[in-house]
């Protein structure tokens, strides 16, 4: 069995006391590929020296993250961003987006996300990078930026959207992903989105070290524990276990460009 997480922040310095050791529990349980994504340019620099360590499981993602606008100078980052995706090995841009969920939401403020997000599309459309895309009570705003970019390819990260927003979305040739909270008993719609989407368009992550599964309630989440997300899968959709991390790992493979089984 091969599994790919395809999307976390093993940047963070939650796992500064043990990263390595995180990334061998990983290993241990199956996980072959970590995707890590960025959150500021000011971490891009940690994001490629752990991928550069661990060459072979780490992948790096690089983008400016709609949550930190007040971190970011937008004009400055975004040129450093398309040189930096230029220079360095990148597999995504990410972790990109739009939230209209925060406090600081204004219409202002939503504005600058807007030129934020559509600047990485651009520049992801350019590199032909996939993005991975972060949306809170966005999703219809989301879904109008990238039927202006007919080519380009992603994922929306731990997806929380409306059956019809999914279907949108596998229209465009974007992947769902889904993480710990699918395994909630009370994430009913998305029990019922899951059912209704092909295998096909899905990924799994864990979002480590954030929203862990209910087997690791108010834990620091991590890569090894994403196990539980694909055995919820397979017992939404009645499938074998294998199943679902040989087909969800093969989607992670193309999307991302990761060298085949």
């Amino acid at each position: 069995m091969r599994i790919i997480d395809s999307h976390t922040h093993l940047d963070f310095t939650d796992f500064d006391h043990d990263r390595a050791v995180v990334i061998q529990h990983a290993i241990n349980n199956n996980v072959s590929d970590i995707i890590v994504s960025a959150t500021t340019a000011k971490g891009w620099q940690n994001i490629k020296n752990i991928c550069d360590e661990y060459f072979n499981i780490c992948h790096p993602a690089y983008g400016l993250h709609p949550m930190f606008i007040s971190k970011h100078n937008v004009v400055s980052d975004l040129l450093k961003l398309e040189s930096w995706v230029r220079e360095n090995r990148a597999v995504a841009i990410s972790e990109i987006g739009l939230d209209f969920f925060i406090d600081e939401a204004n219409e202002a403020h939503r504005k600058t996300q807007e030129t934020l997000f559509v600047s990485q599309c651009e520049i992801a459309n350019k590199h032909k990078l996939p993005i991975i895309i972060h949306a809170r009570k966005s999703l219809d705003i989301v879904l109008k930026h990238l039927r202006k970019f007919p080519d380009l390819k992603g994922s929306i990260h731990c997806f929380s959207g409306s059956e019809q927003q999914a279907i949108q979305l596998v229209d465009l040739g974007f992947n769902l992903s889904f993480g710990g909270p699918i395994t909630y008993d009370r994430a009913t719609r998305l029990h019922k989105i899951i059912k209704s989407v092909p295998l096909d368009a899905m990924l799994v992550e864990t979002d480590s070290p954030d929203q862990p599964d209910i087997a690791h309630h108010s834990q620091r989440n991590e890569p090894a524990f994403i196990f539980n997300v694909i055995a919820k899968i397979a017992e939404l959709k009645s499938l074998e276990i294998d199943q679902v991390a040989a087909k969800t790992s093969k989607n992670a493979i193309k999307l991302f460009n990761l060298e085949p089984f």
